[in-house]
């Protein structure tokens, strides 16, 4: 638990001076010497202030929290069986791993198709996702997974048209819709749009539905990576005197004249918007939801944060009153493109406490006859073992993972692949696969099939993404063939068991030492 008092990372690019002593209390250098020109945290936080509260370099790369929880998936294992098939006929010639069916239907009705279940649970007004958004947007709609739009995409649009506080046109917004739904396949998947506050205020969701042919939305209190709003650095004045002006809190304020001169003269190079933070109740969201229906909404969900108990109750018990289609649940520990550094790792319920707490009020809520919504948990996921165990964590409720790190780390590998073949410098270690697309790309094959004449406009950073996800199916679909479960909706509680006590306790699902009791009575005493 030391990284609590972590004074230097490479998130915020600092280090201590005296790397090998470190104070474990501090995180300070054993010995802080006068003259060190402030390499560490509060070095650098002494001569660039709060601009070190923020993972850097801004824009082009995603951070996660750095801190070691007493608890993560690792403490828990799936579980074989030598014994039968579920979703399969008990046949050593049929019940094989390519014949595992990971397709899932979501939603009240059942009606939003998924070929693999994931999510991406929402990618904004970041640059880092808006540079790499022909990859994610193609790649997922290629895979059949559902893409969320994040927050903010309208506001930070310098071409929107806003006419009397309400969006009329969003060239980033209309663009990004329309490149998941050109790739769509048989219509599995959906390009969901999500809004805070500010997207509300300026009626994103409304004109998505209205104009541009979205049929799902998502209302969004927070994310497992902060307790607060989006953030972003605008590095132009201009840029950040609209934002100012269309409501967005700007910091320091771009319309102050000795902040220009400031920023003319060179003291600083960003400014700092920020989003603003909801206020929850629960009336207001009911009429929110109510609003949305009204406007043509044919789905909607909800996506909470990491905040603290009640809160999370608060989601499981509105999200059933309104009948939503989907709750998506963020663990503390996750990823984000733009999230305070402290905060990151120092606030917020973790990922196999939430997913346990979660499961609980479902089922307490379950129990008594309830509706239940489908739920997406997220949260630091990235390969096919932490999903099989965060939906066995919470079945038969938990239907799909979200994840939105990893594929946005498969996008930004596929392009920059995609730019070396074309500079013709393939590095060596790319290079023993091949030199070309055809050659590196595994998945090539397949969706030159799929896609026939269409398959030269794909680009590199969706075949990555599309790639990656198709190594999570085969990986999900060895495990489950082990746990002889041919299908997602067999997967139980039971099909994994906690290797610690701690996880045990926490979890409710049993000590690997207490599983099959009664089984094993009874199987011995024969």
């Amino acid at each position: 638990m030391s990284l609590t008092r972590l004074n230097a990372t490479a998130a915020t690019l600092t280090k201590n001076r005296t790397e090998g002593s470190v104070s474990p209390i501090s995180g300070m250098c054993v010995t802080c010497v006068d003259g060190c020109i402030g390499m560490c945290e509060i070095g650098k936080s002494s001569y660039r202030g709060a601009e070190v509260i923020y993972p850097g370099p801004y824009g082009i790369q995603t951070s996660a929290s750095e801190k070691d929880y007493p608890l993560d998936l690792s403490h828990f294992n799936i579980m074989g069986t030598a014994v039968g098939a579920h979703g399969i006929e008990a046949n050593s010639d049929v019940a094989i791993f390519p014949n595992v069916d990971l397709a899932v239907n979501i939603g009240k009705n059942k009606d939003i198709k998924l070929r693999l279940p994931f999510i991406i649970p929402g990618l904004g007004s970041t640059a880092v996702a808006k540079n790499n958004w022909d990859g994610l947007a193609i790649g997922t709609a290629m895979a059949g997974v559902p893409l969320t739009i994040g927050e903010n995409v309208c506001g930070m649009d310098s071409e929107s048209v806003i006419e009397n506080g309400r969006v009329e046109h969003s060239t980033d917004l209309a663009n990004r819709i329309k490149l998941y739904q050109d790739w769509q396949r048989d219509g599995y998947g959906d390009i969901i749009v999500q809004a805070n506050v500010e997207d509300t205020k300026l009626g994103v969701q409304e004109y998505a539905l209205e104009k541009l042919g979205v049929t799902t939305v998502e209302l969004k209190w927070g994310q497992g990576a902060k307790d607060i709003g989006g953030e972003v650095m605008i590095n132009t004045l201009e840029k950040a005197q609209l934002l100012r002006n269309r409501g967005y809190v700007v910091l320091p304020d771009p319309l102050d004249p000795d902040v220009i001169a400031a920023f003319n003269a060179g003291s600083f190079h960003e400014f700092e918007r920020h989003s603003r933070v909801g206020m929850v109740t629960e009336d207001g969201f009911m009429d929110r939801v109510e609003e949305l229906r009204d406007a043509g909404a044919k789905h909607i969900f909800l996506k909470t944060g990491a905040y603290r108990p009640a809160d999370l109750a608060r989601a499981v018990k509105y999200a059933s009153k309104a009948e939503l289609d989907l709750l998506t649940v963020d663990g503390a520990g996750g990823g984000t493109g733009m999230s305070p550094w402290r905060m990151m790792n120092e606030w917020g319920v973790p990922q196999v406490e939430i997913y346990s707490l979660l499961y609980r009020y479902l089922k307490k809520l379950d129990d008594r006859g309830e509706f239940i919504p489908d739920v997406a948990i997220a949260g630091g996921i990235t390969l096919e073992d932490q999903v099989y165990k965060g939906l066995a964590m919470g079945a038969p409720y938990f239907k799909i993972v979200g994840m939105a790190r990893s594929p946005l780390a498969a996008a930004m590998v596929g392009k920059t692949i995609g730019g070396k073949i074309n500079q013709g410098h393939v590095p060596v270690y790319i290079s023993r696969f091949g030199s070309s697309i055809e050659e590196i790309f595994i998945t090539a094959p397949e969706l030159k099939k799929i896609y026939g004449n269409r398959f030269g406009d794909i680009p590199p950073g969706a075949i990555g993404v599309y790639t990656y996800f198709q190594r999570l199916a085969q990986g999900m679909r060895q495990l489950m063939t082990g746990n002889r479960k041919f299908a997602l909706q067999y997967i139980e509680r039971d099909d994994i068991a906690a290797i610690t006590k701690d996880a045990a306790e926490v979890s409710g699902i049993p000590h690997i030492m207490d599983l099959d009791k009664d089984e094993v009575e009874g199987i011995l005493n024969a």
